[in-house]
This record gives structure tokens, C-alpha cells and sequence, in this order.
């Protein structure tokens, strides 16, 4: 899943692009992408987009005439690009927006689950729907991080991943800043002193950082994560075999030697959890 490096990479790339021109047409291509029906798409022909925007990882495209947002949530597998007048564009995008000088805002998605999402609201509904999530990643710092983890008594990996907790972190630089961190994935939120709020407040910026300016480069998955999804190979930092442990939605990896004391977590759908 696209995540805030990824998705601000996306921004900076699209904001000078589609303020370009006045919107020609706005329309879906799938009946599951368009999450809205009011206001329809029609009412962003003949406006024009301000720029790109982000919160969490929602892309927003905010009309100049401040009526109206384009709310864009790419899930697992959506992609969003700009395809300059005479390029080829994709033949069936999810959702398109045509501007008037040709150019196209195409969104697609890969596999079979279509679970990309697309709504047009107004700046007031935006902040309604928007209203749950928490400070974005790259603004938490030890105070804001430090209440966030002490608010309730949860286990790092899934407290770093919900949105409503800080907004922008997913599954791989979960896995990624608790490697930086030096910290188990099922740390207890409650359980961290004060140099350990530091030292994770820390590592979510510098990882998020450092991952933004790869993107930026147009630098790949590969180049971006040095652990999450590398089970199996040795640990970037220590030569340790990088370990895993299985969910049915995603997988944590993570060095033991590094990060749990040298113990291996065992995959909770075939053993009890050893913490």
C-alpha cells in the first residue's frame, strides 16, 4: 500500500500539473470507485484545480474557487498519474479527470479487489470524514508522540499502523522504523521511557524522510525498504537473519538480534506469540 512518502512524492509530482488547465470532464470508470453521488463529478467541469494536497495517505485536489475537494484513497494497489496531451494514457482508468488542454488525471488499480476509492466533497465534509485522523507522521514529535503511545496500552506495530493514532505510517515503514528504532513490533506503547519516545520519534522522521527523498529520485520498493519484506536475508545493520511473523493481511518483519533481544517471534496463526 502506497504510504506517506510515497503518496507526498505523488503531490509535490502532480501539484504544478493539474492546475494547469480547466477541468474538461471528471468520471468513473469502475461503479466501486466513486464513493459519492453528491455532488456528481459533472460539477468539476469548467473549474479548475488550486493543486495537489495530502493528508495521511489521501491524495486532495482542492478546486481554486474553494467549493470543492477531489478525494483520492489508493489502497492497496491504486496508482495515480498525469498523462500529458498526446501521450497514451490507460485504456479503462478507474476514475479520469480530462482537462481541457488534453492532459488527463488517470487513476488505476492492479488486481482483481477494486478497492481504490474516489470522493467529491466540500471542504467541509472533507474535514468531517478526515476528522479521525490522527497528527500527520512527520509532525510527531517526542510530546506528540509520547501521548499518542501512552494514551492506551498497545502493541508498537499495530498502534504505528492506525491512522487514527498518526496519520501515514503502513505496514512497511512500521516494520521499517521499529528496525531504525531498535524496537520489538510488540512493544507494549505504555512500556517505553522517555529516551525511547525520543529515540521512535526520532526514527519516524528520519525514515520517512529518507524515504521521501528516494521517491523523489523515482526510486523503487527496493531501494526504499531495507527490511520490510526481506525475511530470510541478512540484517542490513548486524548480518542477523531478518525474521518474519504471518498475519492474514500482512506480515511484520524484524531482526531479533536487533530489535527483540535475540528472541524469534513465533507466527501467532501456528504458535502462541512469545513477546
Amino acid at each position: 500500500m502506497p504510504e506517506l512518502p510515497e503518496v507526498e512524492a505523488w503531490v509535490r509530482e502532480l501539484d504544478p500539473l493539474v492546475s494547469r488547465a480547466p477541468i474538461e470532464i471528471a468520471r468513473p470508470g469502475h461503479v466501486a470507485t466513486l464513493k459519492t453521488f453528491d455532488p456528481p463529478p459533472s460539477e468539476l467541469a469548467g473549474r479548475t484545480f488550486e493543486g495537489a494536497r495530502r493528508r495521511g495517505k489521501n491524495l486532495l485536489f482542492p478546486t481554486a474557487d474553494g467549493e470543492l475537494v477531489l478525494r483520492v484513497h489508493l489502497m492497496s494497489a491504486g496508482r495515480l498519474r498525469y498523462v500529458p496531451s498526446g501521450k497514451k494514457a490507460p485504456a479503462k482508468p478507474m476514475f479520469q479527470v480530462r482537462f481541457a488542454d488534453g492532459g488527463e488525471l488517470d487513476l488505476t488499480e492492479g488486481g482483481k479487489k477494486k478497492r481504490a476509492g474516489v470522493w467529491l466533497v466540500t471542504p467541509d465534509g472533507l474535514d468531517a470524514e478526515l476528522a479521525h485522523l490522527g497528527p500527520d507522521a512527520l509532525d510527531a514529535d517526542d510530546a506528540v508522540l509520547g501521548e499518542i503511545l501512552r494514551r492506551e496500552r498497545r502493541q508498537l506495530h499495530p498502534l504505528l499502523r492506525d491512522q487514527r493514532a498518526v496519520a501515514g505510517i503502513g505496514r512497511a515503514h512500521a516494520n521499517e522504523v521499529l528496525w531504525t528504532a531498535r524496537l520489538s513490533p510488540f512493544r507494549l506503547s505504555t512500556d517505553l521511557g522517555d529516551d525511547e519516545v525520543a529515540t521512535l520519534a526520532t526514527a519516524i522522521h528520519d525514515d520517512l524522510a529518507r524515504a521521501l527523498e528516494l521517491r523523489l529520485e523515482g526510486k523503487g520498493d527496493t531501494a526504499v525498504y531495507r527490511i520490510h519484506g526481506r525475511f530470510g536475508e541478512p540484517c542490513p545493520r548486524c548480518g542477523e537473519t531478518l525474521r518474519r511473523v504471518d498475519f492474514e493481511e500482512h506480515t511484520i518483519t524484524y531482526c531479533p538480534a536487533c530489535q527483540t533481544g535475540g528472541r524469534v517471534l513465533k507466527d501467532r496463526r501456528l504458535s502462541r506469540l512469545l513477546r
